[in-house]
């Protein structure tokens, strides 16, 4: 089987949504026939595992310590239809990894990444090495921003140093809890227009996802916005993103 597509999901700035971001559009994909595989790759604060309320027997800490395989860490969320490797939350081990353990993990990525159609990594807040690392190394990256100007600057951010690290790169933006269309795309011409004016190139906008208020619910019941809200604007939109990629 030919390895499957690498799509990094991060943002610079916490607190934007990026980790339900993240869970919804493998659900999405999943709904779409893909076989995924979400990769919690927040090396210090990860929680994919707990907005979904599971548990795991093994976790990234494990296979970093040569503990575990990635294989062996993957645990199935039934409801979702995708696979997920859980990060551990809080461990400043991780989140300072030296580069040759981060290289070595990134190949035993790639080698399971064989075994799936997509693989999403759900990328820690910042601009740390690990982050810059997989932020290139993926085959897509997908920036998250909302219309703060605090959160644009770090997308900026985000986007200024992948253009150095990877020139070439297939770069999109996501514009989350927008108000509306109109003003989630006034958001990202902000954005493309510092990208265009400053960098000499612009990233293009994946989609964007409205403000809605079910997403707090979800998030409170660690349950799946597309499964309890189908019709609700957000689980729309992300469905529209996935349809895009």
């Amino acid at each position: 089987m030919t390895e499957g597509r690498t799509i990094a999901i991060a943002s610079g700035k916490g607190g934007v949504g990026k980790t339900w971001f993240a869970i919804t559009l493998a659900h999405a994909l999943a709904r779409r026939g893909s076989n995924v595989l979400l990769f919690d790759a927040d090396l210090g604060l990860a929680n994919v595992d707990i907005q979904l309320g599971l548990t795991p027997r093994q976790d990234l800490g494990g296979v970093i310590a040569g503990r575990a395989t990635l294989a062996d860490t993957a645990v199935r969320h039934a409801e979702g239809g995708f696979d997920i490797v859980a990060g551990r939350s809080g461990s400043g081990a991780l989140s300072a990894m030296d580069p040759a353990a981060l290289e070595c993990m990134l190949a035993a990525l790639r080698s399971e990444a064989a075994r799936y159609d997509l693989v999403l990594l759900d990328l820690g807040a910042g601009l740390e090495h690990a982050v810059r690392r997989m932020s290139a190394w993926a085959d897509i990256l997908l920036v998250l921003a909302t219309d703060e100007p605090t959160s644009l600057t770090d997308a900026y951010a985000v986007l200024k140093l992948n253009a150095a690290d990877r020139p070439q790169g297939d770069v999109r933006v996501v514009v989350n809890q927008a108000p509306t269309r109109s003003s989630g795309e006034r958001t990202f011409a902000t954005l493309e227009r510092a990208c265009r004016t400053f960098l000499g190139r612009a990233p293009s906008l994946a989609g964007i996802v409205r403000r809605d208020e079910r997403v707090r619910d979800t998030i409170r019941r660690q349950t799946l916005l597309v499964t309890r809200y189908p019709a609700s604007p957000a689980a729309a939109d992300v469905e529209a993103i996935a349809r895009s990629l």
